[in-house]
């Protein structure tokens, strides 16, 4: 189950499912909630994702961009190590900025 939560200004997406075409819906539902309000300073955190697929890596490039044209901000934070290696094979680790950790992601913004 994916869930919303904030850090200060910042809103966290966090989740312990396959991030795949099963769960993009749901997700997305929870990201929309986060545009609404300007710009948006959003944090993925995959720590608990076991596993992106395609869908799931194209997916976060759609948030990213779709953040990008409202002015702001979209960082991915603690991957495992099986979705380290997906985003640097598949290159999106050059795409999106990823932190070890939501607290440094977050911390990010005010620098």
């Amino acid at each position: 189950m994916f869930q919303h939560s904030k850090q200060g200004a910042i809103d966290i997406i966090s989740g312990d499912e396959v991030l795949d075409r099963s769960t993009i819906e749901d997700v997305l539902e929870l990201i929309e909630k986060c545009m609404v309000l300007g710009q948006p300073k959003l944090v993925f955190n995959l720590e608990k994702v076991p596993l992106i697929d395609s869908q799931g890596l194209g997916f976060l490039l759609e948030t990213r961009d779709q953040c990008s044209e409202r002015g702001g901000t979209f960082k991915l934070a603690a991957p495992n190590k099986l979705g380290k290696d997906i985003l640097r094979i598949t290159g999106i680790d050059e795409e999106i900025e990823i932190f070890d950790d939501v607290i440094a992601a977050a911390g990010s913004f005010g620098q």
